[in-house]
């Protein structure tokens, strides 16, 4: 059953407990608000089971998952989009990172889902890749500054983004009340 309900839940994205910034849930996934978003509205979907890399997935799994990111797309154009709910008045930038090498830092498979309206990241729609592969997208290096970051392996130095902080919890619940509430206009109970 698909619910923006997650009372009595208790929802893990790797090693962290997420549950209050879970807006949706759905028999085998999840949508949540993101600790450190790239632009306002990027969301995070994950399957409520934490495997590793989309290859672990089950076909239902797999179709779940997909079936949540086309629902927080629909629910995203109602606040995010130029005409809202029109899906073809702005666009969605859907991104897997899958495995380390990739750039997941969280080893549980996640998809990102961002509205994208023109101009929003500069002269080159491509620049949320680079958002993406950088400290800005680095959605686990943000979660472990928590509590502590492991310290980064490899010869790279590590890259730093002053400019960005981590959202506080209470910023993130808010964000996903705002989205339940939006999905409930949407059908979802």
């Amino acid at each position: 059953m698909t619910s923006t309900k997650t009372e009595g839940m208790s929802i893990h994205f790797g090693p962290f407990e997420v549950t209050k910034q879970v807006f949706l849930t759905t028999p085998h996934s999840y949508a949540l608000v993101n600790l450190k978003p790239l632009i306002p509205g990027h969301i995070l979907v994950c399957p409520l089971k934490p495997h590793p890399r989309l290859t672990d997935l089950s076909p239902a799994e797999t179709a779940d998952l997909f079936c949540t990111v086309q629902l927080a797309q629909r629910m995203l154009a109602q606040k995010y989009l130029p005409e809202p709910g029109n899906l073809l008045s702005g666009s969605f930038t859907v991104a897997v990172q899958d495995g380390p090498d990739s750039g997941q830092t969280v080893p549980h498979l996640h998809v990102h889902v961002i509205p994208r309206r023109k101009g929003d990241v500069g002269d080159s729609p491509d620049a949320i890749y680079v958002k993406m592969s950088s400290e800005d997208g680095n959605v686990g290096g943000a979660m472990w500054d928590r509590e502590r970051r492991p310290a980064p392996a490899g010869g790279m130095p590590r890259i730093e983004d002053a400019d960005r902080d981590s959202r506080t919890p209470e910023q993130m619940e808010e964000e996903a009340e705002e989205y339940k509430k939006i999905l409930r206009k949407l059908g979802v109970a």
